[in-house]
């Protein structure tokens, strides 16, 4: 009866319906939102009670332990509050406690987040980063501890982004959306591969792929099909980008960059803007995703290009976070010393 009650309801009713259950979904994230902005207070009090004791040697590690079981004897139902936690509350207030920028984003995100974020970043600009990457994605906590192990931060600073300059012109916010370097761990793929299996693989982890791309970008479908005149071609990866309202093309290569295979891009696009893009949404980029590029050979291929495009690489292996950050400063000490003035010279 309630099957035949519910098939009843009118379209008018059922936007109503639909209405009531956005706004309780609303009021639960509030209310959640809410109860981690005042969790995450408490333990900022309590890590700042903790940290004033310790440098005025009122406290040491056994006190910290007397409190962790005075809480659990005297109130068995509060969980959270075991020495280990309380040292961190402790680590939480004194990374942030000098930043009030930071430590309001740090109030915006769960408590696990913290821990990771604060406990693994090794400087006050990766832990903005990964803050803000956080409060921006709604990362879950394995998710973060993901884009943690792949470097997220130090490609960002190290990444060069190939792009035309045509698509710079329709985009120019674009720098922040794709990467020059995709890290492709998940897909479990041997070092020997074919083009269809990296499709087939990256299909299989689409959500993974998606949490590598951003989660800005939905996906589509694969081989997508496109005709014309009397001949079919097929796309390998299609997406959309909500934040840029346009189609995304990923062509697979699993060799080095050549530039013959820009032409083969071009034309997927045109054929996307003419025949699939509605008139709302913007040009259709191109990104060519290829195992290996020489950055000359990539540059001399974009410069007189007038398509949207980009060239990214991929890589099966979460990269050596050592070796990476080792780069990163080899970079960073480079810049330096192009900015530094030449002897005698005025700055």
């Amino acid at each position: 009866m309630s099957n035949r009650q519910q098939e009843t309801h009118s379209p008018a009713t059922q936007q109503d319906f639909s209405q009531i259950l956005r706004q309780i979904q609303a009021s639960r994230q509030k209310v959640f939102a809410q109860v981690n902005t005042a969790l995450i207070d408490l333990y900022w009090q309590i890590g700042k009670i903790i940290s004033e004791k310790v440098q005025q040697s009122t406290w040491g590690k056994g006190v910290v332990s007397e409190l962790a079981r005075y809480i659990a004897h005297n109130d068995p139902d509060i969980k959270g509050f075991s020495d280990k936690n309380l040292w961190r509350m402790k680590q939480f207030y004194e990374t942030y406690q000098s930043d009030e920028k930071l430590s309001a984003l740090a109030r915006e995100l769960p408590w696990t987040h913290n821990t990771i974020i604060f406990s693994r970043c090794k400087s006050v600009e990766e832990r903005t980063f990964y803050l803000t990457l956080c409060s921006k994605e709604r990362y879950s906590s394995r998710e973060l501890e993901r884009q943690i192990d792949a470097s997220q931060y130090e490609r960002t600073l190290m990444g060069k982004q190939k792009l035309s300059a045509v698509l710079r012109e329709i985009h120019p916010s674009i720098t922040d959306t794709f990467k020059d370097h995709y890290v492709l761990e998940f897909l479990g793929l041997p070092e020997a591969h074919s083009e269809n299996d990296l499709q087939k693989a990256l299909t299989r982890h689409i959500k993974a792929f998606i949490l590598e791309l951003g989660k800005d970008f939905i996906f589509m479908g694969e081989e997508v099909r496109l005709q014309v005149g009397n001949q079919d071609f097929y796309i390998d990866l299609l997406f959309y980008h909500r934040g840029l309202s346009a189609l995304v093309a990923f062509e697979l290569k699993i060799g080095k960059f050549m530039p013959e295979y820009m032409g083969q891009l071009n034309f997927y696009l045109e054929a996307l803007d003419r025949d699939v893009k509605k008139p709302h949404e913007n040009p259709s980029i191109g990104v060519l995703l290829c195992r290996d590029k020489d950055d000359e050979v990539v540059e001399y291929a974009l410069s007189r290009n007038l398509s949207p495009t980009l060239i990214a690489q991929y890589q099966l292996q979460l990269p050596d976070k050592k070796l990476i950050r080792a780069k990163l400063h080899e970079l960073l000490a480079e810049l330096d010393d192009v900015g530094e003035p030449a002897d005698g010279e005025t700055p």
